[in-house]
């Protein structure tokens, strides 16, 4: 069973003279429909993988209006989704994770910014930015600079984010040209209401369809010589027709303030930080009302040179706030300044940091730099104490701490699949000697932590056997190349597999076949088990993934002929079946499928079919692992070849032994990978299977009575 979207899919249907209430990134779903959109697909990760989930599950709505919804294989066939809407008055918007995806996508933004558009054209990218970032840190405004497209980098405000959509449409129309739409985490989780309108269903639309396809016109394709009329075009018509829309339409906002001759420019996506910050400093009130003007840019570029002349023309110094780098923003305000004469001082990265998300500590120190240098008569000592305050507390904590806190990085869920393949490969490796291990974008990239610290290169998602290619060829042993079957149906098959076929690599490829792509929420791919399967094994996890075989099929239609299936869970015939693959006389690409379904999944289904059962009062048995602590010995071999974080440490029961001996807690889902590991290692015999029974039958109650009395009378007195 899924995660349901239901209640997020009835609000969809909201119509004028409803409020909703919500977090963002649903009232961005929302705002889609209200603006007529055609078409939807995308591909799925945080913080936007919310929008996706939801459209695909209100399909039966969708379909009602005509909206297409097409979940894509990557991120690439989901941009190029948009060049529906260079010829047609088709209105699409496309979503997935930046800046990794924005990378897959480039070929096809760029051919798209090319030849332009004439139906709206919104790309929704979740920007991933800063030290919690989990991802590489780029920008989005570089893409959006480098192929002349536009970034819409909407104020943190239900209101304002349905209108930047809806806007946004029409701003790319007006433009010819394809928008991003820029939204940070916080945008994304951001709650708050607006004034619904009705939805629009699209004029074209699966249920309205065109009778014919458009005149050719070899002028509309990214193809030269037309490309280089394109190029004219972008700085000869489209950008200047955004920037007289942006102005005439007010998209941009500016905030008045008391003191006219400094101000503030800061990114939309932002705004609410800089309001916190100068709230410390007394210069905002609770309601937002500055003391110095705001311009907020909710449209970041292309920047309208004339409204930024304004702003700065009659003031002594402005301050730019503008997360990442480069200082693009800043950059560009300067030179519009310098042509235009304007001689107001301008300041940004040289006195707020020029990386890291500014959190409302960064940018209140960088406020308490620029205020205090051309307005010191403002009283700042209230937000300077404030950030002493919090330097202090941290200074505190440091001194109080006898050493600093270990590392808690993320890790492998309870009874994850995938955690004893990794324990394999860590046994496996003290037979044949240490590998190159190339690893990959996805839930598997959890073994690059302890206790596993497996994986030295990760070039993107699908790209671990590529990425190998040319260390191979220098190494005594056979590569290992990670990747899941998410990774392989992204991008792995075409730059991995045929590649190295092609070139006849001696290579070794271990696919991770969860059923899924786990690690962006779980969502369903080619090789996901149909639903009459699930519910005929309701309670099986080591059953289900198998009985899909189209990675198998599609990799000996390609020509794999070395290849081997094994579940996940089976550790010792696992470390097997990677020693034959790192010895085998065979000497091209050695394929191991590990097969176990995703046990967020697993729970999903199994959890409300075993709480029906005990609300009808029929018999549920489950499987619980423990150990004996008068016979663990220990060594702790067990936690440092598993990792799970329900085996644990406790104190011996016995005074005379020092040390703490091993412990399953609660949480344990009985996955069994800690006796498959202590079989597998040849660990000490402490680990148990117990069956736990609730609601027995009475032949069972009367069974354990009996067992109870016996072994009372063994025991001693």
């Amino acid at each position: 069973m899924e995660v349901s979207f239901n209640k997020e899919v009835q609000q969809l249907r909201q119509g004028a003279g409803t409020t909703f209430h919500g977090e963002g990134i649903l009232a961005i779903t929302k705002a889609l429909l209200q603006s007529g959109v055609a078409y939807v697909g995308g591909y799925q990760g945080a913080p936007v993988s919310h929008l996706l989930d939801v459209m695909v599950q209100a399909g039966d709505y969708l379909s009602e209006l005509g909206v297409h919804v097409e979940a894509c294989s990557n991120e690439a066939s989901a941009a190029a989704m948009l060049g529906a809407s260079i010829h047609y008055p088709l209105r699409g918007a496309v979503t997935w994770k930046s800046v990794v995806g924005t990378n897959v996508a480039a070929d096809a933004l760029s051919n798209l910014s090319s030849p332009g558009i004439t139906g709206g054209a919104l790309i929704v990218v979740g920007e991933d930015y800063g030290d919690g970032a989990s991802v590489i840190q780029e920008r989005t405004y570089a893409f959006a600079l480098k192929s002349s497209m536009l970034l819409i980098d909407p104020r943190p405000d239900l209101q304002v984010m349905v209108r930047m959509v809806e806007e946004g449409f029409a701003l790319s129309e007006a433009a010819n040209t394809p928008a991003f739409l820029q939204l940070r985490i916080r945008a994304c989780h951001v709650r708050g209401s607006f004034e619904c309108k009705d939805n629009i269903a699209p004029a074209v639309s699966s249920r309205h369809l065109m009778e014919d396809p458009a005149a050719f016109d070899y002028g509309r394709l990214a193809h030269p010589p037309a490309t280089f009329r394109h190029e004219k075009l972008k700085s000869a018509e489209r950008l200047p027709a955004a920037r007289r829309y942006i102005v005439e339409h007010g998209l941009n906002e500016l905030f008045p303030g008391k003191r006219e001759d400094l101000g503030l420019i800061v990114q939309g996506g932002i705004y609410n930080a800089l309001i916190r910050a100068l709230q410390q400093f007394g210069l905002a009130d609770a309601f937002g009302d500055s003391e110095l003007p705001i311009l907020n840019l909710n449209v970041t570029y292309p920047l309208a040179p004339e409204q930024i002349a304004d702003f700065c023309r009659d003031k002594r110094a402005v301050l730019v706030v503008e997360e990442g780098q480069p200082e693009f923003i800043e950059q560009e305000v300067a030179v519009i300044l310098r042509r235009l004469g304007i001689d107001t001082a301008l300041h940004g990265k040289d006195v707020l940091p020029m990386a890291g998300e500014y959190s409302v500590e960064a940018i209140a120190g960088g406020l308490a730099a620029f205020v205090g240098r051309h307005a010191p008569e403002l009283p700042l000592a209230g937000g300077k104490q404030w950030l002493d305050d919090i330097v202090a507390r941290r200074e505190k904590v440091a001194a109080e701490l006898a050493e600093p806190l270990p590392a808690r990085p993320p890790g492998f869920c309870i009874g994850c699949p995938e955690r004893p393949v990794f324990s394999a490969v860590k046994l496996a490796q003290q037979e044949v000697g240490k590998v190159h291990v190339a690893a990959d974008i996805g839930c598997h990239a959890f073994a690059t932590f302890e206790p596993f610290s497996m994986g030295h290169t990760i070039l993107g998602y699908g790209m671990s056997l590529a990425s190998r290619a040319g260390v191979s060829p220098m190494m005594k042993r056979r590569t290992l190349s990670v990747m899941g079957d998410g990774g392989f149906w992204h991008n792995g098959l075409l730059t991995g597999v045929e590649s190295a076929l092609f070139n006849g690599d001696d290579a070794v490829l271990l696919i991770l076949k969860n059923g899924y792509t786990s690690a962006t929420g779980t969502q369903e791919i080619i090789s996901t088990p149909d639903d009459e399967v699930k519910a005929k094994a309701p309670n099986k996890h080591q059953s289900l993934v198998d009985r899909n075989v189209t990675i198998e099929t599609t990799l000996r239609g390609i020509g794999v002929q070395w290849l081997k299936v094994v579940h996940s869970y089976r550790v010792e015939e696992m470390k097997k079946t990677l020693e034959e693959a790192f010895t085998t006389d065979f000497a091209g690409l050695k394929v191991i499928i590990a097969e176990g379904e995703c046990q967020l999944e697993r729970q999903r289904r199994v959890k409300p079919w075993i709480a029906g059962k005990l609300k009808r009062g029929e018999r549920v048995e489950r499987v619980k692992y423990g150990v004996d602590e008068d016979v663990c010995s220990g060594d702790h071999s067990c936690i440092r070849l598993s990792g799970c974080p329900t085996l644990t440490l406790k104190d011996s029961p016995d005074p005379l032994r020092v040390d703490p001996v091993a412990t399953v807690i609660d949480g344990c889902v009985g996955c069994g990978l800690c006796g498959e590991n202590a079989h597998a290692a040849t660990l000490c015999p402490s680990f148990y299977r117990g069956e736990v029974v609730q609601n027995p039958r009475l032949g069972e109650r009367l069974l354990a009575r009996l067992r109870s009395a016996v072994i009372g009378l063994l025991q001693p007195a």
